[in-house]
């Protein structure tokens, strides 16, 4: 169980959990981070390997790893969930424990070897309960918990809709970033990617959430790595230490999204681009 997260609302339902993680007794950890990937039918088999590629090449960076052993528990419980179709989302590889590159490399190794889920179209806001109930049933004591959305599309077929399950999870402590993939789609109406306004809006939430932006899937390891590392030291975006963006596809967006409280009083925040620099590593 989570040490930060509460029990979630009846709706969300039990996930049967397998892999390396299980223990007699939970495993204290510094972050319980579910890797929710877009599986749906606009995604093709190649697009889906370079993704499955990023998330692989991703854990074992060397400054993902590095991130990794700054906490005070020097390590993590991670687990990658397909999503795609109404109530479709689907736990792929398990929780693992993850604290030096031999576990790193044993949770890539499962990530590339795992074949590719059954999945249709966007329904995101599922995909954010599974994960929920995923980290409701974690076998480790977390002092953050966190759920990392990636995708291309808005919500838009959930059973629950992302707005609703995003309250559900965040009222449980659970953080909820995401990753738009643009693939060169729209402007919004603040002029920035119409993809990252959208996730801002309906698909984020908790302390410090926030959406980071790839051009297309090519960028889609290195936006997941800047972000990976983000998760992990817990860092909030408006905390970070300004530092060449690099490429454009990865921009950091600060998160519009705050507690209903403090939109309520006025307190908004407004997205904008920002440099990455966490525990002195260029991200």
């Amino acid at each position: 169980m989570v040490a930060l997260v509460r029990p979630l609302a009846a709706a969300i339902a039990v996930v049967a959990l397998a892999g390396p993680a299980r223990a007699q007794s939970p495993v204290p950890v510094d972050v319980a981070l579910v890797l929710a990937v877009d599986a749906s039918g606009s995604i093709d088999a190649a697009e889906f390997d370079l993704q499955k590629d990023g998330i692989a090449g991703a854990i074992t960076d060397p400054l993902v790893l590095s991130a990794i052993v700054s906490g005070p528990f020097q390590r993590l419980a991670i687990a990658y969930v397909e999503w795609g179709g109404p109530a479709m989302a689907e736990t792929v590889v398990g929780w693992h424990i993850v604290e030096d590159r031999p576990s790193a490399e044993m949770f890539a190794a499962a990530v590339r070897g795992a074949g590719r889920s059954l999945q249709s179209y966007n329904a995101i806001g599922d995909a954010i309960v599974h994960g929920a109930a995923l980290i409701e049933h974690c076998p480790c004591e977390a002092f953050r918990a966190v759920i990392d959305v990636s995708g291309d599309n808005p919500d838009n077929r959930s059973v629950v809709p992302a707005l609703v399950a995003r309250e559900l999870a965040a009222a449980a402590g659970i953080t909820i970033n995401a990753l738009a993939i643009l693939e060169g789609g729209p402007v919004g109406a603040s002029g920035r990617p119409y993809l990252v306004e959208n996730y801002e809006a309906e698909v984020i939430a908790g302390p410090g959430a926030f959406v980071i932006a790839a051009e297309d899937r090519a960028d889609f390891a290195t936006a997941l790595r800047r972000k990976m590392i983000l998760e992990i030291a817990g860092t909030m975006p408006g905390n970070m230490t300004a530092a060449a963006i690099g490429r454009s596809g990865q921009r950091l967006y600060e998160a519009s999204l705050m507690p209903t409280t403090m939109r309520r009083r006025g307190i908004t925040g407004r997205g904008r681009s920002l440099g990455c620099t966490v525990n002195g590593y260029a991200c």
